[in-house]
């Protein structure tokens, strides 16, 4: 308020003496107002620090294990995945014409999700939503050895 009244007394539109007796009282009222600020500021910081929410306090993550028999259980797998559940595909069972369309359905899915997928074995695959991080990587046997 302070602020006002100078800014009145420059454009003329109030008097100095008002502007005297009024002072004393106005500033112990922004003081005070800008005390109630200050702790009103700072009890809105906790409140956002107290919003912190540990990772380990969410629910448990799974990973589901999947052995297809054809092409058309990627469809469930793929809703696995929708579900942020991370899964192991064993296509051993599985002819390689199809595996190839299964790996190439989870691919398409996984990249829907901002997710990953990676081989872990012969014809053994990894998918994860974005909440699950694979790290490391699993080097093939069978090329080692050549």
């Amino acid at each position: 308020m302070g602020m006002m009244n100078r800014i009145f007394n420059f454009l003329g539109l109030q008097e100095e003496e008002e502007v005297a007796e009024r002072e004393p009282a106005y500033e112990a009222q922004e003081d005070s107002e800008r005390e109630r600020e200050r702790e009103r500021e700072a009890g809105e910081y906790r409140k956002v620090k107290n919003n912190v929410v540990s990772l380990h306090a969410q629910k448990s993550s799974k990973l589901v294990l999947c052995e297809p028999r054809n092409y058309e259980e990627t469809q469930d797998i793929a809703d696995h995945l929708r579900s942020r559940r991370a899964i192991l595909v064993n296509l051993q069972r599985v002819r390689p014409e199809q595996a190839m369309r299964i790996v190439d359905f989870l691919s398409g899915t996984v990249y829907a999700l901002n997710g990953a997928i990676s081989k872990v074995g012969p014809n053994i695959f990894v998918c994860t939503p974005d909440s699950v991080e694979i790290q490391g990587v699993i080097s093939d046997m069978m090329n080692d050895n050549t």
